[in-house]
C-alpha cells in the first residue's frame, strides 16, 4: 500500500505517471489522488480512472538525527533571524509541505559555506508574508537582536520576504539609534532549495561583509546583477524594490551602494567610507500607529483627505516636485475648491502632514510653483528626497519617540536625506 511521500507509478488507461504521492487537500474532497511529477508539477487524477498504483520506493520512516554544529573558537558568530518569506522556504518534495524553521545545522546543511565564515546561531521570530508586516514586528525584531547581541553575536542577518524588506530595513534603522554590530536584511526571489535560488549567494555575501568590515548599523544585501557574481550592500533608508521578480530587484535611490561583495572571490569592495561605527546598542522601538499614507492621483475627492482628520500623521505622495490638486483652472475641476480646506482641516486636527514625490529620483521642491507654496501655507512639510516608505516609517517613529517631530522631519537622521543629489 502506498503512503504519502512514497515514490509511485500510477497507471490509467490513457497514461502512466511516476512521482511522489502527495497529501490530498481538504478542498479537493475524496476520490482523487495527487502526485508530484519529476518535473515538479502536481497533478490530480480521478480514482475511478486509476487501474494500478505500484510503489517504486518507500519513504524512509527514520527521522534524521539533528547534527550539532561544532563551534570554531577562531571564527566570529553570526545570528540569522527568520521572519518568513522566500528565503526561509524549503520545500519538502516528499510531502509537499514547506519548512521554515531552519536550525543552525539545517542552515549549514543548505549553505555549507557559512561554516567557513562564522559560527551560526539562528532563531525563528515569525513565519509570515512580509505583506502582513506591522510596526509591532519591528519591536519583536529589536528585542531579538538585543538578546543575540547580549549572547555575544558579532553580526545579525535578518531573513525576510522581499516585498516589504526595504521598508522594514528603513524602520529598523530608526529603531536602532545605535548598534555595535551590523544588521543586514537578506531576502530571496526564489526559495532556498531551488537551483536558481539567490538565497545562498545573498546570505553568504552578507556574512562575508559582516566579518570583513567594521560597518555597524542596518543595511540590505541582495543581488547586484542578474548573474551570480556580485551582491550589493545597500543603505537601509535609501533602497527600493524596483522589479517584481528579478534577482537584482533592489537598487539604491538618490544614493550609492555601501559596498559590493564578489561571491566568487569573496572580496569586499567598500564604496562608502563614512560608514557608521556604533559602540553600544540603543533601541527606541515605539511607533505611532495612527499614521497614514495617501497617494495623489487624478480625479481625487476631498473625502480622501478628510479621512485622516484626527490622525497623528500623514505622508502624501504627491506628483513631481510635491504637488496635489486644489486649484480650479476650469469648471471640470470645481470639486478641487474643497480639497485645500479638507487638507487644512486635517492639519488643524493635529495631524503632521509630510509631502514626498511619486518620482523615483530627485527631491521635493515646493517653492518652484505657486501650488507648492499654497500647500506649504496650509502646513504641509516638504519631505526633501526621502523615499515615501522611508518618510512614512520615519514620521511614525518620530511621533512616538521625539518631542519635536515637525522639526526633525527634514533633518537627516539615518542617511534618509541628502543635502545634494549627485545622480
Amino acid at each position: 500500500m502506498a503512503d504519502v511521500g512514497d515514490k509511485i507509478k500510477l497507471v490509467t488507461k490513457q497514461a502512466t505517471y511516476e512521482g511522489i504521492l502527495m497529501p490530498r487537500p481538504e478542498f479537493l474532497g475524496k476520490g482523487y489522488t495527487i502526485i508530484k511529477l519529476v518535473s515538479g508539477y502536481n497533478i490530480s487524477i480521478d480514482d475511478k480512472k486509476i487501474e494500478k498504483i505500484e510503489v517504486v520506493e518507500k519513504l524512509s520512516k527514520k527521522e534524521a538525527k539533528s547534527k550539532t554544529v561544532k563551534k570554531n573558537s577562531k571564527l566570529p558568530t553570526i545570528s540569522i533571524l527568520h521572519t518568513g518569506g522566500t528565503i526561509a522556504s524549503k520545500v519538502d518534495y516528499r510531502t509537499g509541505g514547506v519548512n521554515s524553521t531552519f536550525s543552525p545545522s539545517e542552515l549549514v546543511g543548505l549553505f555549507p559555506e557559512l561554516a567557513d565564515i562564522a559560527n551560526i546561531d539562528s532563531e525563528l521570530i515569525a513565519n509570515m508574508w512580509s505583506d502582513d508586516f506591522r510596526f509591532a514586528h519591528l519591536k519583536m525584531i529589536a528585542k531579538t537582536i538585543e538578546k543575540h547581541v547580549k549572547k555575544g553575536s558579532d553580526g545579525i542577518i535578518i531573513g525576510m520576504g522581499t516585498d516589504n524588506l526595504a521598508v522594514a530595513a528603513a524602520g529598523l534603522a530608526f529603531v536602532l539609534e545605535e548598534s555595535p554590530v551590523p544588521v543586514i536584511f537578506v531576502g530571496a526571489q526564489r526559495s532556498s532549495d531551488r537551483p536558481s535560488t539567490d538565497a545562498a549567494m545573498n546570505l553568504i555575501c552578507a556574512a562575508e561583509f559582516i566579518v570583513n568590515t567594521d560597518f555597524t548599523g542596518v543595511a540590505v544585501c541582495m543581488h547586484s546583477g542578474a548573474d551570480d557574481t556580485l551582491c550589493s550592500i545597500l543603505p537601509a533608508t535609501k533602497t527600493k524594490k524596483m522589479h517584481t521578480s528579478r534577482r537584482d530587484a533592489f537598487k539604491p535611490v538618490n544614493d550609492t551602494e555601501i559596498a559590493l561583495v564578489d561571491y566568487k572571490t569573496r572580496k569586499v569592495e567598500q564604496i562608502k567610507k563614512d560608514i557608521s561605527k556604533g559602540k553600544k546598542l540603543v533601541i527606541k522601538s515605539d511607533f505611532e500607529e495612527k499614521v497614514g499614507l495617501l497617494k495623489i492621483s487624478i480625479n481625487m475627492f476631498p473625502e480622501q483627505f478628510e479621512f485622516y482628520k484626527g490622525w497623528k500623521g500623514l505622508v502624501i505622495e504627491g506628483t513631481g516636485l510635491g504637488q496635489a490638486p486644489g486649484q480650479v483652472p476650469n469648471e471640470e475641476c470645481n470639486i478641487h475648491k474643497k480639497i485645500y480646506p479638507a487638507i487644512k482641516s486635517v492639519i488643524d486636527s493635529g495631524c503632521v502632514v509630510v509631502m514626498t514625490s511619486n518620482c523615483i529620483n530627485g527631491r521635493v521642491n515646493m517653492n518652484v510653483y505657486d501650488k507648492g507654496r499654497d500647500l506649504q501655507e496650509l502646513g504641509i512639510i516638504p519631505g526633501e528626497d526621502m523615499l515615501t516608505d522611508t518618510a512614512f516609517v520615519k514620521l511614525s517613529w518620530l511621533l512616538a519617540n521625539e518631542k519635536n517631530p515637525k522639526e526633525l522631519v527634514r533633518k537627516n537622521l539615518r542617511g534618509e536625506i541628502n543635502e545634494r543629489i549627485l545622480q
